[in-house]
């Protein structure tokens, strides 16, 4: 992985900040900015040398992973010995991640380094992965390919009496035997009533005939994450579960046609809310339109009622509207979009039409 342009980056936050330095102590910021895979180690970043720093552990590892910074070992008393190391180093501003370290943290490393302020940079590293690069895009493509093709796989498993459990499992064991990683989150499977559930995590509840089954899930490839929603029936529907079932699918499409460069969160959202009001669904539709994804599974920009981010090519969204009726169920259908200059790019190719199983 060639880190240096998103090093280039983080200097010019230096820069702007005036910082001698930056700590960087997110696991997601980690590996963005170096490559590291392991679990533990900080970075500290100067401009002139940059120091990828971690215990005995993961020194073969940071090795082999990580290029273009200088590999320290502290394995014991390690908020010391940082301390230590920074004060070494003559720095008397240093950024931190106050979005990621505990007070906890923040106390004890003020403490040790009496002579250095702490700046928080509130958020301003994440906000570097928010345009995805080709690479990331690559990634995100092939954990959307990956998550279709287990998704395939499951409808032949799902029948009447499994469990929601039993989905999930059979659905995370599917999703490793494509090449995922691991999930990219807890996966919500809901079924029934429970379909009402906007964030329903799987039950011991059966599945049973006629009814809604909502499917959340998503898995990693190469660190970076998908996020897809389908919802099924076993079974016919009957008139209003068709009918619920094609206005979310038309606001999903409407947004899939016309989300773009340029929009706000707000303008984004509306395209699916309008749609969902006018049918006289808008209490039922009580959370965003959608998120960006990567290297975690929830990340800016936020596409809502009271979202301000502005869309920008290379951005990775979500777009997932839904209807939920308490006591009867819901629907969501969910999609990974790359936002481009005059519209977006579906990242999924598996079908929106309800599945009647």
């Amino acid at each position: 992985m060639d880190n240096s342009r998103r090093k280039e980056k983080v200097y010019k936050i230096l820069e702007e900040k005036e910082l001698d330095a930056i700590l960087i102590t997110s696991s997601e910021n980690r590996y963005y900015l170096s490559g590291f895979t392991g679990t533990a180690g900080v970075l500290v970043i100067t401009g002139e040398k940059d120091y990828f720093i971690t215990d005995f552990r993961y020194v073969e590892q940071a090795n082999e992973q990580v290029a273009n910074y200088q590999i320290k070992e502290i394995s014991r008393n390690k908020e010391e010995k940082l301390a230590d190391f920074l004060t070494e180093l003559n720095i008397s501003s240093l950024g931190f991640e106050d979005d990621d370290v505990t007070y906890e943290y923040y106390n004890k490393m003020t403490e040790l380094c009496e002579d250095i302020i702490f700046v928080p940079l509130k958020g301003r590293v994440k906000e570097l992965r928010i345009v995805k690069e080709p690479e990331e895009i690559e990634d995100i493509s092939k954990a959307v390919e990956i998550t279709e093709r287990a998704f395939d796989n499951l409808l032949n498993y799902i029948e009447p009496g499994r469990t929601e459990k039993e989905l999930a499992a059979e659905l995370e064991y599917l999703l490793r035997k494509e090449g995922g990683e691991k999930p990219a989150f807890d996966f919500i499977v809901a079924s029934g009533k429970r379909s009402s559930l906007p964030h329903g995590v799987a039950s011991d509840k059966e599945i049973a005939q006629g009814e809604f089954i909502t499917f959340d899930f998503g898995t990693y490839y190469n660190n970076y994450c998908s996020d897809m929603t389908r919802t099924v029936i076993l079974g016919e529907p009957d008139e209003r579960q068709s009918e619920i079932y094609q206005i979310v699918l038309e606001a999903h499409r409407e947004v899939s046609s016309k989300l773009k460069a340029g929009m706000t969160g707000v303008e984004a959202d509306n395209i699916a809310r309008e749609i969902i009001t006018e049918a006289g669904y808008g209490d039922n539709f009580g959370h965003g339109l959608g998120h960006g994804i990567g290297i975690e599974v929830h990340e800016a920009p936020r596409l809502s009622t009271q979202s301000e981010d502005t869309l920008k090519p290379g951005m990775i969204v979500t777009n997932e509207p839904g209807i939920y009726i308490a006591d009867w169920g819901g629907v969501r259908i969910e999609d990974d979009l790359v936002v481009e200059e005059d519209g977006c790019r579906v990242l999924n190719s598996s079908s929106k039409e309800l599945m009647i199983l």
